[in-house]
């Protein structure tokens, strides 16, 4: 029987003893280098461009540059989702280490005890790296000629506690007796390819996304829900009834069915509850872990420090517990 990757040694290439053990200037070379990869790690002001710029401490000893051509003070972080940081690169690092090495996620609570954080600060670590990991699906096209995608979905949320006594329970599947709260999850996998997910009120409503998202002239795997007879048009069909079979003819929804195993772990195991409001944020996060099961860890810390780097300030979370922004 073949190994798991999880169990062999090319799945565990950065441990956390070793971010640890590095010093704050081993910390902040690792930084530079991430950020300004075309230079070596040399600084380049965001605000002009320039490559001329010096060393500019702030007096405990935060990492500062001042930019010679504008005179702009600026730092590694500077415009990036870690912009505006409190705690020390090293720290930071240790967060992208802990969060990757958790295959089915990490709980916020748990994250903020083993940092020594608030769970103010660790909630929005933790979500700035799942906008991270979000920036590697951005106009993604699944499929093509030859090629097969899955599509799915499964609901989250919303949950309503049934009555005590039987004769005041109600119909919780009817929508009148419902939240308003309960979204639905729907996943595109290519196989032996890449995942998307996207959030919608019902399976339906997202009819429009898959027919965007997947390129003509894939064949789409779906299960007998109505939800998906429209793609008929566009697509050649595999349907298959989970009631007879999990795979037949060719036809079944099984990584689509393992990307919502994996999602479902997290919220059951880690999270116990995902507020709709960011539902997406942990399915992006899910669909991330999913395509990078078999990447070594060391791999996975660096691609989620690099689209960090990359990325401008958090869209969801600057000024999120100052109140600029609402929930």
């Amino acid at each position: 029987m073949a190994q798991h990757f999880l169990l062999s040694s090319r799945a565990k290439t950065l441990s956390l003893a070793t971010v640890f053990r590095m010093s704050d200037a081993e910390a902040e070379t690792a930084f530079r280098k991430v950020r300004w990869t075309e230079t070596d790690g040399a600084p380049v002001c965001p605000e002009c461009g320039s490559l001329d710029a010096y060393d500019c401490r702030r007096p405990n000893g935060a990492p500062r540059f001042r930019c010679r051509a504008c005179a702009k003070d600026f730092s590694i972080t500077s415009g990036t989702l870690f912009a505006s940081h409190k705690l020390p690169l090293r720290m930071y690092l240790a967060a992208i280490a802990i969060f990757c090495n958790e295959v089915k996620g990490k709980s916020m609570l748990a994250m903020s005890r083993d940092l020594g954080l608030s769970y103010k600060a660790a909630f929005v670590l933790c979500h700035k790296m799942r906008e991270a990991m979000a920036a590697e699906m951005r106009g993604r096209v699944l499929g093509g000629e030859g090629k097969t995608a899955e599509v799915d979905g499964a609901y989250f949320g919303g949950y309503v506690k049934p009555a005590n006594e039987k004769q005041n329970r109600r119909d919780r599947r009817l929508s009148e007796n419902q939240s308003g709260k309960r979204k639905v999850v729907v996943i595109i996998r290519e196989r032996g390819g890449a995942s998307l997910p996207a959030v919608f009120r019902s399976e339906k409503a997202a009819t429009n996304f898959i027919r965007s998202h997947v390129k003509p002239g894939t064949v789409v795997n779906a299960d007998e829900a109505t939800s998906w007879d429209d793609l008929h048009g566009r697509f050649e069909m595999k349907r298959i009834n989970h009631s007879e079979a999990y795979s037949l003819d060719g036809a079944c929804t099984n990584w689509a069915e393992e990307f919502f195993s994996r999602m479902r772990r997290a919220e059951v195991g880690h999270h116990h509850h995902i507020s709709d409001v960011y539902l997406v944020r942990y399915a992006q996060e899910a669909a991330w872990r999913e395509d990078s099961r078999r990447v070594a860890n060391g791999e996975q810390v660096e691609r989620v420090a690099t689209l960090a780097m990359a990325q401008k300030p958090s869209v969801d979370f600057s000024g999120y517990w100052q109140r600029h922004k609402a929930a």
